[in-house]
């Protein structure tokens, strides 16, 4: 093999750049609670009360219940192979890291790229979700500013008159990043904290949605409860399941979140396994139950796009004091989904800057806070067009596509791993031998194979962008190359 091609699949050892004690170092200082409620913070969010109403309505009906089990077992096998990773090798950057030390530069550029993707854009759409929450909050109380300045272009409208007409921005949307930017650049300690503040507010809610709200289900809602295909992939029947499972898998990126911090965590072979798997089994169980009860509350025709579910559900109970409370507590709830995912698109790239393939400004840390300030502020400006330009619906398929390509990677990672290195001593292992990897590969590749071409399109160009950048400055520039880090 030529020279240049061989250096596209070298690889950072598996020990290095996870040593916390240099200078430029991130502090660790984040145990199991706190990463079992940045998971459950960053899972719980758009993905369970925005996109269940309208992967149902488009894709599933009442199946969408189907779906969230579909796509939790496909998580369960990415997340025991992301546990055995991440207890080997505890350093920022998510599946990216796991890839340069299991599958070589390039895929791992590709990966790391990927995950940016994933996470911006999934911020976007959280961000755009929360809008809708905030519209039908002001719409409760009289407020009625004008819709066009809280929806993107490419979404109609209902103006005041009754007529129809496109959005111009989503101003809401990006005045949310906004915010969440300013509380991320005081540091990873206070924000963890309010995190889990956040979260605790956020189950309470849930719960007494389904307490408030069981009441008021029909059982005329689940019949059918798989509806008939309509001929077209993707549209209810079994080929809509698996179209639902794919459009709201990005609503299980809690644990890949969790994996961007470990250099951050305390004893990260013990902490992250915890977090990465407890955070799943409770945002498992949180999704079925309240896409069941979503479902018997509100038909699933009328939550076509629908970016407030929860709110249509709650409407129809007429208690008035409940409307206000869980509109209200959902649109504080979103704090720490957002906070989780602008959390990680720049730990990424911290990671890819401090092994060369980035310039060196997405690496530089504030001296008094340790976080990646100008990396942040980067990604706000990319982030707040995105949110403020592309409606909901595009946003959660290109998230999707993401993470499920960054979860088929990690088990090809461990896969390959477990054939080269049977003996290097695993503080974590999945359960299975090879099994588990396998099952994993398999089971995200049908669902993400079940997304739209254009969902592809818009990925496939995305990567080809990234290797354009990766050609002219991360293969030239790599550590791997200059050789301040040895292979």
């Amino acid at each position: 093999m030529p020279q240049p091609l061989a250096a596209l699949w070298r690889r950072k050892p598996i020990d290095s750049g996870t040593d916390d004690t240099a200078e430029h170092g991130m502090k660790r200082v984040i145990g199991p609670f706190a990463l079992i409620a940045l998971g459950v913070g960053t899972t719980v969010g758009a993905g369970l009360f925005s996109l269940t109403g309208i992967a149902a309505a488009h894709n599933a009906g009442p199946a969408v219940i189907l779906a969230f089990v579909v796509a939790a077992i496909a998580c369960g096998f990415a997340a025991f192979c992301y546990s055995e990773l991440a207890s080997m090798i505890p350093a920022a950057g998510s599946a990216y890291s796991y890839a340069y030390a299991t599958l070589g530069e390039l895929v791992a550029w590709i990966i790391g790229w990927d995950l940016v993707l994933e996470y911006t854009v999934g911020a976007a759409a959280v961000a755009s979700s929360w809008s809708s929450y905030l519209s039908s909050i002001l719409g409760q109380w009289n407020l009625h500013p004008d819709p066009r300045w809280m929806a993107s272009p490419m979404t109609m409208v209902t103006l005041a008159d009754g007529s129809s007409a496109h959005g111009w921005i989503n101003l809401p949307a990006m005045a949310a990043l906004v915010l969440i930017v300013l509380l991320l650049l005081r540091g990873i300690t206070e924000s963890t904290r309010i995190n889990a503040i956040v979260v605790v507010l956020k189950l309470s809610v849930i719960l007494a949605f389904m307490i408030f709200c069981t009441p008021y289900i029909q059982s005329a809602h689940y019949t059918p409860f798989i509806p008939p295909n309509t001929g077209e992939f993707g549209h209810f029947g079994l080929s809509g399941i698996m179209r639902a499972a794919g459009m709201i898998f990005f609503a299980y990126l809690g644990f890949d979140i969790i994996a961007t911090t470990a250099q951050e965590a305390k004893r990260p072979e013990r902490t992250m396994p915890i977090g990465i798997l407890g955070s799943l089994v409770i945002c498992t169980i949180i999704y079925i139950a309240f896409a069941f009860v979503l479902t018997g509350v509100v038909d699933y025709r009328q939550m076509e796009n629908d970016g407030s579910p929860v709110a249509t559900a709650i409407d129809v109970t007429h208690l008035f004091w409940l409307q206000g409370a869980l509109k209200f507590s959902i649109l504080f709830g979103y704090t720490s989904v957002l906070m989780g995912l602008m959390m990680g698109q720049v730990r990424v790239f911290y990671a890819m800057s401090r092994d060369g393939l980035l310039p060196a400004i997405f690496g530089r840390l504030s001296p008094r806070t340790r976080a990646p300030a100008v990396s942040h502020l980067i990604f706000l400006v990319i982030t707040c067009l995105l949110a403020g330009l592309v409606p909901i619906s595009v946003l959660g398929n290109m998230t999707s596509i993401g993470t499920l390509l960054a979860f088929v990677l990690v088990c090809v990672g461990v896969l390959i791993l477990r054939i080269r290195e049977p003996n290097r001593p695993r503080l974590f292992k999945a359960p299975g031998g090879l099994l588990m990897p396998i099952c994993g590969i398999i089971s995200c590749a049908v669902v993400m194979v079940s997304l739209d071409s254009l969902t592809w399109l818009r990925l496939v160009l995305w990567l080809i962008a990234g290797l354009g950048v990766y050609a002219a400055y991360g293969y030239k520039k790599s550590k791997l190359t200059t050789g301040e880090l040895s292979r």
